[in-house]
């Protein structure tokens, strides 16, 4: 990138709490979004923009996670921080502090964000507006629904983080936060050995300083993945992606999956070692690895979990399907069915 070093680190240590019981044994970033986990995607789109080296923190199952990805990927070393007590979005940069020393640049990407990032435009942004750092904001989604969103001026500088912190100049626009953001490795000089927040804890001071952090816009489909309708509503549209609006029915299914006769799956995503059985309908819904749905049964804006079964006959919708025994205890408003457990995929519980 213009002769720059370029390192990053994604994050990727934090417990998934919102997305159990998906997350209880198996780690959020590992999660499959049409045959690639989460953190594969985000690895690959960083060897593609030119990092030389890559770091990954590490807590909730770890283990999993670095056994799935290995030392290397695309060419590109990994190196993997785990942290025995969560550091935070800014402390997590503390123990890095070796990997980063080469760097004349840093970015540092949200583990649960989905997007295909514009990273070369990020970081020719960066080096051409000379500011600290430069955060990608997301146009797609409503701020309404992310705390209200990161406000900009209309030279798009950052002048506040949220409705309620203060406005150093007038706000123009508000848009979310698209968790990718590059800045110089001299403000690693900030960061202390204690659990900090990048937002709190440095973004917020250097404005209140006088300094200028950038932004840049993109329009491209942007998904937070922290809840389970979150993690189905982006993994249904990352599987329609490049097709033209009139076939969203598309669905995505691995070349490890059975679909029986009759069966139909649509705007769906089917993983491998998935069974469709005959007559079946699928509808919005993701399928994780192992799962199975019976002859004739109904599935509509529901996921299956690893190795989940739903018995020939059964109509299940806006549902997380689990078996039973999978690690976690079915809450008061879950169903326990059949060696399943259904549990509502919008409620407090779920979410």
């Amino acid at each position: 990138m213009q002769g720059k070093r370029l390192r990053a680190l994604v994050l990727a240590a934090g417990l998934g709490t919102r997305l159990r019981p998906l997350t209880e044994l198996t780690p959020k970033p590992l999660l499959p979004v049409t045959g690639v986990p989460i953190l594969g995607h985000t690895l690959a789109q960083l060897a593609a923009v030119g990092c030389e080296a890559v770091a990954v923190n590490l807590h909730h199952l770890g283990d999993q996670i670095r056994q799935r990805f290995g030392d290397v990927i695309a060419g590109i070393p990994i190196t993997w921080s785990h942290e025995p007590e969560l550091l935070g979005t800014l402390g997590a940069l503390w123990p890095l502090r070796e990997f980063f020393a080469p760097a004349d640049l840093v970015l540092l990407i949200n583990g649960d964000s989905l997007c295909q990032w514009p990273l070369r435009r990020l970081v020719r942004k960066h080096l051409t507006s000379g500011a600290p750092a430069t955060l990608l904001l997301a146009s797609r989604p409503a701020p309404a629904s992310f705390g209200g969103g990161v406000g900009i001026n209309h030279e798009g500088e950052i002048v506040s983080f949220w409705p309620e912190d203060p406005e150093r100049s007038e706000v123009a626009r508000r848009y979310v936060f698209a968790g990718a953001h590059v800045f110089t490795p001299e403000l690693l000089e900030k960061v202390g050995p204690q659990k900090s927040d990048i937002v709190r804890n440095l973004y917020l001071p250097m404005l209140d300083e006088g300094a200028t952090l950038q932004s840049m816009i993109t329009h491209r489909h942007w998904h937070d993945l922290g809840t389970p309708m979150r993690y189905l509503e982006a993994v249904v549209d990352w599987a329609r992606a490049g097709w033209p609006e009139r076939m969203w029915r598309r669905t995505w299914t691995s070349p490890e999956a059975a679909i029986g006769s009759g069966a139909k799956v649509r705007a769906s995503a089917v993983e491998a070692g998935v069974q469709v059985g005959e007559g079946a309908h699928v509808e919005r819904s993701v399928l994780l690895p192992g799962a199975r749905v019976g002859k004739g049964s109904v599935v509509r804006e529901s996921i299956l979990g690893f190795g989940a079964a739903v018995p020939a006959g059964t109509w299940v919708e806006r549902r997380i399907v689990m078996p039973q025994g999978a690690g976690f205890a079915p809450r008061l408003d879950d169903s326990v069915v059949g060696g399943a457990v259904y549990i509502p995929i919008a409620s407090p519980a779920a979410e």
